[in-house]
């Protein structure tokens, strides 16, 4: 990787709702001696952009100011060529996203984003991952709710299991909150695109090597209720298990066998029902232009709740993990997770990636893989807890030297 460009990272579509919160989280988090800048179409925005981070630190008045276009390929590569690390916000990543993955694969800079659309995703794999691997680039997908706590979640799971042994995982997901203008805008596109996004697994299976003497399993799973919690478990149709199975085919230590199935848990048999039919009812009116129209303009991309009604919303991912007789169970928790987790999320990839000692990797890889501990301590330090119900505080560890070193458990919830 770079190391003598002017700067370490860049924020580009930092004026949006997600990206203000993410510079805001910089301001406010990024180690001193941290060269970053901020970046998107309109330099007045920026500008008073930087008037607002500079009431949370001063030095912030100095930031350096880039404009660049989706529509302007040459504006992006000067953009990743003076950079280290260059965060995306500029969603949906299928209409806006591909020149710039483009751009820091032939500029080897490290990349990322919070795109939680498979085909955009896979589209990205087989057209710039080989050129990535050559150039040293690392392109980071998904680095927001969509999926790091499903990625490192398992992750932090399968460190505690024993090595060498087939290994199942469930996932289970509740939140409580209001789910981003970008993230409906991405979701209406991907589900008025399923034939296209099947095309673009398909080119994607047919390009990307198979893990040798391993086999890695994503279960669909069947609507059922959890005796031991009480909740309906609901298929979670996202991009949460692709995430999970490709660190899984990467990472030895997930097994010989893995598998893993995703829900959401719901409290009640008629919330459940409604979820099911309502997401039916999406898939629909999606393919139907007008009304994918009417239902994008309800939340558009750049727009957000306030941060009272952030301050209340929250999540937990629960995990639970077995292989070879044994069984291990990790909690992830946090707050907001359409805005606040996920700008810190993806802030402190951006930091991970830029200044922690982590493991050699290039081309299109995950969280888990690019990151791990080091970015589940990082996330731990910031209030997203990562623990293992009924072992104590203090507890670290990997019974069978885990995925990559040990997921330390915390203790304590966000």
């Amino acid at each position: 990787m770079p190391h003598d460009r002017p700067l370490d990272l860049t924020l580009y579509g930092a004026t949006g709702f997600t990206g203000t919160l993410t510079a805001e989280y910089l301001a406010r988090n990024a180690p001193a001696g941290c060269r970053w800048a901020i970046a998107g179409r309109d330099d007045k925005k920026l500008a008073a952009l930087r008037d607002r981070l500079a009431a949370i630190d001063p030095a912030c008045a100095e930031l350096p100011i880039r404009t660049a276009d989706s529509a302007d390929p040459a504006s992006l590569r000067a953009l990743a060529a003076e950079t280290r690390v260059l965060v995306t916000t500029v969603g949906p990543y299928l209409q806006y996203g591909a020149p710039l993955v483009a751009a820091c694969a032939e500029q080897g800079t490290d990349y990322l984003d919070l795109a939680g659309e498979p085909e955009f995703v896979d589209r990205m794999y087989v057209a710039h991952h080989a050129e990535a691997v050559e150039s040293g680039a690392r392109l980071v997908h998904a680095c927001g709710f969509d999926a790091i706590p499903h990625d490192l979640g398992v992750y932090a799971t399968v460190a505690r299991l024993p090595r060498d042994v087939p290994i199942r995982v469930e996932g289970v997901v509740r939140a409580g909150g209001t789910i981003s203008g970008g993230t409906f805008a991405s979701t209406l596109n991907a589900v008025s695109r399923l034939r296209a996004s099947r095309d673009a697994a398909k080119a994607r299976h047919r390009d990307e090597p198979r893990p040798e003497g391993r086999r890695i399993r994503l279960n669909d799973g069947k609507p059922r209720r959890d005796r031991a919690t009480g909740l309906w478990l609901v298929p979670l149709p996202t991009i949460d298990p692709q995430i999970v199975g490709r660190s899984a085919a990467a990472l030895d230590a997930y097994g010989p066998e893995f598998s893993y199935t995703h829900y959401a848990g719901v409290r009640r048999l008629p919330v459940a029902v409604g979820s099911a039919a309502g997401l039916v009812g999406l898939v629909a009116l999606a393919h139907i232009p007008p009304a994918r129209r009417m239902l994008q303009s309800r939340l558009a991309p750049g727009e957000g709740p306030n941060e009272e009604r952030r301050a209340k919303a929250w999540f937990v991912a629960r995990f639970t993990g077995e292989g070879g007789g044994e069984r291990v169970v990790t909690e992830v928790r946090g707050g907001d997770p359409g805005y606040s987790e996920t700008a810190k999320m993806l802030a402190e990839s951006a930091l991970c990636l830029a200044f922690d000692d982590l493991p050699e990797t290039s081309g299109q890889v995950t969280t888990a893989v690019a990151m791990g501990d080091a970015l589940i301590g990082r996330l731990r330090r910031n209030g997203i807890g990562f623990r293992h119900p009924g072992e104590e505080p203090d507890a670290t560890g990997s019974k069978g030297g885990g995925a990559a070193g040990s997921a330390a458990a915390d203790g304590s919830d966000a």
